[in-house]
C-alpha cells in the first residue's frame, strides 16, 4: 500500500508520500511516488500515486514522452482542470488496455492520483483523481486530500491544516501525519519524499527525501512521541 497528502494552501502546495511498495509479506520494494513535471516559466506540476504499481508506472512514462512527442501535452494545456482531465482520460484508456489484455486474472489495475500544481493565469489547484478517471477539486474549505491508507494520518490535518496554514508549518503537519500511518501501518514506510511549491514561482526545487536515518526526521518523531504521552497524561482523568 502507500499513503499521499497534498495540501493546497494561500502560499503555496505542500506534498509529501510514502515509497513502500507491498506484494506481500516478503515481496516489499521501494518505488518513488511522486513525480514533477514543468517547464520552470508557466507549468509546474506535481503527481502522486497510489494503486498498482504497474498502472502508474504506464501513466508517468506516457505522460514523459508526450512531452516530446505529441502536440497536446501537460506543457501545452492550458488550466488545471484540461491538466486533470487530460490524464483521468489517460488512466482510463491504460486500465482498459491492461484489462483487455488479462481477463479472468482476477488483477486489480486501479490506482488514484493527486495532481497538484499551477499555470501562469490562475491560482495553485488541486486534484484527486479516481480509478475511473473523473475527479475532485481541493478548495479553501477542504485544503488537503489524501489516497492510500490515509485513515491514519488524517486526525492531525483536521486538526491544524486550515488554507491559511505557512508552508512550512504544513510539512511538519504532513510528516506527523505519514510517521502516525507508518505506525499503524506496516504496508507504509521510509524514505518519504517532501515537495513545497511557493505560489507563483513555478520552481519545483524545494524537495527533499527523508530516510530511515534522517536526523530531522527522526528528531521530530521523538518529539510528537513523547510531547503527546506528556499532554495525556497532564488529562484530566473522568471520574465514575
Amino acid at each position: 500500500m502507500t499513503y499521499c497528502v497534498a495540501m493546497r494552501l494561500a502560499e503555496g502546495l505542500v506534498f509529501v508520500a510514502d515509497s513502500r511498495t507491498n506484494a506481500g509479506v516478503d515481496n516489499i520494494s521501494t518505488f518513488r511516488k511522486l513525480f514533477t513535471f514543468g517547464n520552470g516559466q508557466d507549468h509546474a506540476l506535481v503527481l502522486l500515486s497510489a494503486g498498482n504499481l504497474a498502472t502508474t508506472q504506464s501513466i508517468v512514462e506516457l505522460l514523459k514522452r508526450r512531452i516530446n512527442e505529441a502536440e497536446e501535452n501537460l506543457m501545452t494545456l492550458p488550466s488545471m482542470y484540461d491538466e486533470a482531465a487530460y490524464i483521468g482520460k489517460l488512466m482510463r484508456e491504460i486500465i482498459e488496455r491492461d484489462t483487455h489484455n488479462q481477463q479472468g486474472q482476477g488483477v486489480d489495475l486501479g490506482c488514484s492520483l493527486l495532481l497538484g500544481g499551477q499555470i501562469r493565469g490562475e491560482e495553485p489547484r488541486l486534484f484527486l483523481i479516481y480509478p475511473q478517471g473523473n475527479f475532485i477539486e481541493a478548495s479553501v474549505e477542504t485544503p488537503f486530500l489524501q489516497i492510500g491508507e490515509f485513515k491514519y494520518g488524517k486526525p492531525i490535518l483536521d486538526r491544524i491544516i486550515d488554507f491559511n496554514t505557512p508552508l512550512e508549518t504544513a510539512m511538519t503537519c504532513g510528516l506527523i501525519s505519514m510517521d502516525s500511518t507508518i505506525k499503524s501501518n506496516l504496508t507504509v514506510d521510509l524514505p518519504v519524499d517532501v515537495l513545497l511549491y511557493n505560489k507563483d514561482s513555478f520552481s519545483l526545487e524545494r524537495t527533499r527525501q527523508l530516510g530511515s536515518e534522517n536526523e530531522e526526521f527522526l528528531a521530530l518523531r521523538k518529539a510528537w512521541g513523547e510531547g503527546i504521552k506528556e499532554l495525556f497524561n497532564q488529562l484530566p482523568r473522568t471520574q465514575l
